[in-house]
């Protein structure tokens, strides 16, 4: 639907439609991908293995495994109960979808905050101010032709799972704030889940979930629109209140904004990706959704992505153009490289709940890279215990190294399919479908792959060596031409070629680890010299490797070494010949070098 039709539907209608799970979305015109949709409930389908519906969608059904539910309802009355203010205000912030006037925002600008604070600004300015009309009508979630491409509504209709604020009995008293015609209770309940709540903490007497409604509120912030926003919950909407819970609708949309957004700003992917995580959470903030529904709603937006990226047409009419765009005007407005204005950028960060650690899990704090893929990880799972077969091989589907081609324009699509396969979770959580032919979306770890360092073999094979870092293929190789065997306290010859020449090489020796050694790279690209091993050094099997001056990048393969016992003297960490001190600037080991 375009914006110009969208002007003349009511706020109400614009809300209903949404939050059922039917964004308005415009169609693009003609792409093989329009028409050849991923199917949700397919994709889905192993939430039946834990609940089956009436199949008349009235939120009525059978619990199938207790365990899992009841689980369920744990986690949210958590998460719920120990929100901070400041992250419920977010989660209005996030359940917001663009209205009839177009005066308010929706999660393609929220989930921008994954770009940190400054490029945020100058996104969401972008945006606001038309200056980005390509990004707009691809990542919008309200129409954007992939932030709103799939709908949840059929899926929602065939689960028909009551949502988790819904009162477990048919004679409760809802909130005089509530619409009492759409969502009394004696038509609208989860009286189908009261029995497996019955004598739980987190739940009442009569079945109902201990669940706290977030009052509405005004932003007036303007942070993400130039106009005051209304944020509303929507407990007492008939669209909410009488749709079914799993999947996340508004997670799904989060999903494909954010996703999209960071295949487009490939440099900053695990942050948005974290920010999309919260985004899912936030509904569970609001006492809307469970983390079931969260995990459904991220493969949706993982399929949908991956449907669009794998269409060539697409692609290169509408995602490529609007990567260009985007990344012009954050440098444009930034005044340098989008390199170097990450580098100066402060990072995304999040305390959902003030410090405190959910059940089985972490405080799900975000300050940096590697904890907002920490995070990302955690609630790919939310620390279900497994309800599927473990220990089964990578499943990784068709169409999903799409996803990697801006991280790692470079790679194959059978290298890229390897690099998901090597950083992707465990086999059995709920929701996984590893083995079947649609491969497994629950099992993707996009954080990871998007911030891994991966190596190339001579004979193609692409090996994950670390993540959490800056995606990056190695183009080094180091080897010992004199031997792989070095006596501790000993030299070891090193040669090696492709490296960026007159860069310096930081030899470390592993797994404390300790750096042996600088090489500087030789005009040709290539590097000779050698290194001491630390007479300290316990005798064994050993890696070394080269990283950047920074140590932040890792530039080549481990390379397996043996170190033998010392021939004479031993020496230790920070005195002796052969020892090693602390870098105070890196907190790692560098050798003391006698004189």
């Amino acid at each position: 639907m375009h914006r110009s039709a969208l002007r003349g539907l009511t706020v109400a209608a614009v809300a209903t439609a949404l939050v059922v799970g039917s964004p308005l979305a415009a169609t693009a015109a003609g792409y093989p991908s329009d028409t050849d949709k991923p199917d949700l409930v397919s994709l889905l389908n192993g939430y039946d293995q834990y609940w089956t519906s009436s199949g008349t969608n009235d939120l009525h059904g059978t619990v199938l495994d207790p365990a899992t539910l009841a689980k369920n309802d744990q986690l949210t009355s958590w998460i719920n109960q120990h929100a901070t203010t400041a992250q419920q205000r977010k989660a209005l912030q996030d359940s917001e979808y663009q209205n009839a006037t177009n005066t308010a925002y929706d999660q393609s600008m929220t989930v921008s905050q994954g770009l940190g604070p400054a490029l945020e600004k100058i996104y969401v300015e972008g945006r606001i101010s038309g200056k980005l009309p390509l990004t707009s009508a691809l990542v919008n979630s309200s129409n954007g032709t992939s932030g709103a491409y799939v709908s949840t509504g059929t899926a929602k209709a065939h689960y028909s799972y009551p949502r988790p604020y819904l009162p477990g009995t048919t004679t409760a008293t809802l909130p005089a704030t509530d619409d009492q015609t759409g969502c009394a209770p004696s038509k609208v309940n989860a009286s189908s889940l009261a029995a497996n709540r019955a004598g739980k903490a987190w739940a009442s007497a009569d079945g109902t979930l201990d669940i706290t409604r977030v009052p509405a509120t005004t932003d007036t912030s303007h942070e993400f629109s130039p106009n005051d926003v209304v944020l509303d919950a929507g407990y007492g909407t008939a669209g909410i209140c009488t749709g079914g819970s799993f999947p996340s609708g508004h997670t799904t949309t989060a999903y494909q904004a954010g996703i999209t957004l960071a295949t487009l700003v490939p440099e900053l992917a695990p942050e948005l990706l974290a920010r999309a995580s919260e985004a899912g959470n936030d509904r569970i903030v609001l006492g809307v959704h469970y983390p079931l529904d969260i995990m459904g709603g991220r493969i949706d937006g993982e399929a949908a992505l991956a449907a669009r990226w794998s269409d060539a047409q697409y692609r290169t009419e509408v995602l490529e153009p609007a990567r260009k765009e985007l990344v012009s005007y954050l440098e444009q407005q930034c005044g340098d490289t989008l390199a170097n204005c990450i580098a100066h950028e402060a990072a995304y960060s999040d305390d959902p709940y003030g410090g405190a650690a959910m059940p089985g899990g972490s405080a799900q704090v975000v300050s940096d890279r590697a904890s907002a893929a920490a995070v990302y990880r955690e609630r790919m799972t939310y620390g279900f215990a497994a309800t599927g077969k473990t220990g089964l091989a990578p499943s990784v589907p068709t169409g999903a190294s799409n996803l990697l081609l801006t991280a790692f324009p470079t790679l194959t699509d059978a290298q890229r399919t390897a690099v998901l396969a090597q950083t992707e979770i465990a086999s059995g959580y709920p929701l996984d479908q590893s083995g079947s032919a649609a491969g497994s979306w629950e099992r993707l770890d996009l954080a990871a792959a998007t911030s891994a360092t991966v190596a190339v073999s001579a004979d193609g094979t692409a090996t994950v060596l670390a993540t959490g870092g800056t995606a990056h293929v190695v183009t080094g190789v180091l080897t010992a031409p004199q031997g792989t065997t070095v006596a501790a306290g000993g030299s070891l010859a090193l040669a090696g070629t492709g490296f960026t020449p007159g860069a310096s090489l930081r030899i470390v020796l592993h797994s404390d680890p300790v750096t042996v050694g600088t090489l500087t790279v030789a005009a040709d690209g290539s590097v000779s010299g050698s290194v001491r091993i630390p007479a300290g050094t316990p005798a064994g099997a050993h890696t070394i490797d080269a990283v950047d001056a920074s140590g932040a990048s890792t530039l080549v393969a481990p390379l397996a070494i043996t170190v033998t016992p010392a021939a004479g003297g031993t020496g230790t960490d920070g005195s002796g010949t052969g020892g090693s001190t602390v870098d105070p600037g890196t907190g790692v080991h560098l050798p003391v070098v006698s004189g």
